[in-house]
């Protein structure tokens, strides 16, 4: 017995000197921990900005059209995604039309200012969506959204997104040729959707209304969690898209094109703010529903992180990170599944 009895408190002296004491091993286990679960998702955005930009008219009609899917976006914006008049700015060809939302004219000027002003406001955690609806030209060098004006070229929009650092980007062309802005405005943190492949598709797109459309859409919610990513908008409008040429018996004269930074990123970026998600989640009454919401959202933005780090770790690591956070996240989706339905 004594034999058995020196030999634990051999091992409990070994462990002391190691760790120091038991509460000092505890605490390191979990400040380990924390700082895993902080490696693993990115921080919550403090706020997410939009930037709204129309470019020439061109005749009534086009003008107008660009303007009701301008307004569309603005609007599920601010009503379902809780930004702020403040955190949103909208520049057309004629202010005349709406000059209580339009803030200018869409001038090589003044988006230069726009996003200069952004540049100074916006912080390394915020998002920032920038959406184009109009007219674009390609003329075998240089692509371009006709502004009223001289225009800005693709690297030009490059100089301006490079002086941002909000955390992640989007940036969203549906003019035709957009499918230059591609490969011009790619980056880290950057996710960029076109309406073309390419600049040589000069065809006005049929893209636009179908993207806006998707944000309000519940066949665009393919993951069934009552938000549209940027990656199901881009899905349903591509879709859509295709749809109505192979109606018609069209071949296709634009093909939709979506480039991410790490990969999978578009799926975790919604177009809302984080005191949007925070107050809705806030807002259930059920304890049990709300923990697991909650805890639906960290899985998320954990599978976001991870997705983002992808390019630097091996791919076998990826995979079975990936795996135990996708078997997490479908488990707990079966949870609230479960108590929304005893509602």
């Amino acid at each position: 017995m004594k034999s058995t009895f020196d030999g634990r408190r051999s091992t409990v002296r070994r462990q002391s000197a190691d760790c120091g004491s038991a509460v000092r091993a505890a605490l390191v286990c979990l400040l380990v921990g924390i700082a895993a679960l902080m490696s693993a998702r990115p921080v919550a955005a403090q706020d997410t900005h939009l930037i709204v930009i129309t470019g020439v008219e061109g005749d009534e009609e086009h003008g107008a059209q660009f303007h009701k899917w301008a307004t569309q976006i603005i609007d599920v914006a601010e009503k379902k995604g809780g930004l702020t008049a403040s955190t949103v700015t909208y520049l057309a060809d004629k202010v005349e039309r709406d000059p209580m939302r339009i803030r200018g004219r869409s001038t090589a000027e003044n988006i230069r200012k726009t996003f200069a002003d952004l540049a100074m406001r916006a912080q390394p955690n915020d998002e920032v969506f920038v959406v184009m609806f109009g007219h674009g030209s390609y003329d075998g060098r240089q692509a371009a959204l006709n502004l009223p004006g001289p225009d800005l070229t693709v690297p030009d929009y490059a100089a301006l997104l490079d002086k941002i650092r909000a955390g992640r980007i989007v940036f969203v062309n549906t003019a035709s040729s957009s499918g230059e802005f591609l490969k011009g405005l790619a980056g880290p943190n950057r996710t960029i959707v076109t309406a073309t492949k390419t600049g040589g598709e000069r065809n006005e797109t049929r893209f636009p209304p179908f993207f806006v459309e998707a944000f309000t859409s519940e066949a665009a919610d393919g993951d069934r969690n009552g938000r549209i990513s940027v990656q199901e908008a881009f899905e349903y409008a591509r879709n859509k898209v295709q749809q109505a040429f192979e109606r018609e018996g069209y071949v296709p004269s634009e093909h939709a094109a979506i480039a991410e930074a790490g990969g999978g990123a578009a799926a975790s970026l919604y177009l809302e703010s984080e005191r949007a998600r925070t107050a809705e989640i806030a807002n259930v009454a059920n304890p049990a529903l709300r923990a697991a919401l909650e805890e639906k959202r960290k899985l998320e933005e954990q599978i976001a992180g991870l997705r983002l780090r992808k390019p630097s770790m091996p791919a076998d690591e990826y995979d079975k990170e990936f795996e135990k956070l996708a078997t997490a996240l479908a488990l707990n989706s079966r949870t609230i599944q479960q108590l929304e339905a005893k509602k």
